[in-house]
């Protein structure tokens, strides 16, 4: 069996401290693969310094809560290349916060989506109170546009829109909570063909598990959590969530 964490944060402690050793215990827990995002500029120095380990893949972008921070496009095109980067992103629009702004916010997410369709990599999106404001967006860039929006926790109506788009729709530890029924009905309803795992690891925990003690290893939790939601094996859904990750990474 194989399981990817499609986004985990290996330059954040306490993970940082020990990535092959994280790594290991993930892949002893059957999951193979770790797509890692950056979000700022010293995350992308941090990543760029990753020893090349096997299971590991890297994505490069800038937040939407540092979007205050120089964006040089031919700066992120050079790290992409360098790092043989299989995805764009963190980026996204965050609402929730007053500065930076909303304008500044649109135009680095907007800058950022369009250098994605440019070198046709996938692009991983954070969103919090910009729902509308992102498919709009998300909109005007499509056809041809890839990518997931990632730690999804609201209802199907909403995720339905954005695999309408051609985007996949990535869970994480919110399925393991009982209470956490608008995610779960997400889980359910949506076309297999979209559905992705991820820990967010060591922002998000799980039932039971604090935020600062998830890791990789935890997306077989989470799979399990989904595969009851669904009513189908651990293996059939490692089998179909590692083949979008593998698919929509290409990796």
């Amino acid at each position: 069996m194989s399981l990817v964490d499609t986004h985990c944060h290996l330059n954040m402690d306490p993970l940082a401290a020990n990535v092959p050793a994280v790594l290991d215990r993930a892949r002893a827990a059957g999951v193979d693969h770790v797509v890692v995002p950056a979000y700022d500029q010293e995350s992308w120095l941090q990543l760029m310094e990753l020893p090349p380990l096997p299971g590991l893949s890297l994505a490069f972008g800038l937040h939407p809560w540092v979007a205050d921070q120089s964006l040089d496009l031919e700066l992120i095109r050079d790290v992409l290349f360098q790092t043989q980067a299989v995805a764009i992103g963190e980026i996204g629009l965050d609402f929730k916060i007053s500065q930076p702004g909303r304008t500044r916010q649109i135009n680095v997410v907007t800058a950022q989506l369009r250098l994605a369709l440019e070198l046709d990599l996938p692009v991983i999106l954070h969103c919090r109170s910009a729902f509308a404001e992102l498919l709009q967006i998300l909109g005007d860039t499509s056809p041809g546009l890839r990518g997931v929006v990632h730690a999804y926790s609201r209802g199907p109506d909403l995720a339905h829109r954005f695999t309408e788009l051609g985007l996949h729709i990535a869970f994480g530890g919110a399925l393991t909570r009982p209470m956490a029924k608008r995610a779960r009905q997400s889980a359910a309803a949506l076309p297999p063909e979209k559905l992705l795992l991820e820990t967010d690891a060591p922002s998000i925990g799980l039932e039971g598990v604090a935020p600062k003690d998830t890791e990789p290893r935890h997306v077989r939790v989470i799979a399990s959590a989904l595969a009851e939601i669904r009513r189908l094996t651990l293996k059939e859904i490692a089998e179909v969530t590692t083949a979008n990750a593998r698919e929509l990474f290409r990796i």
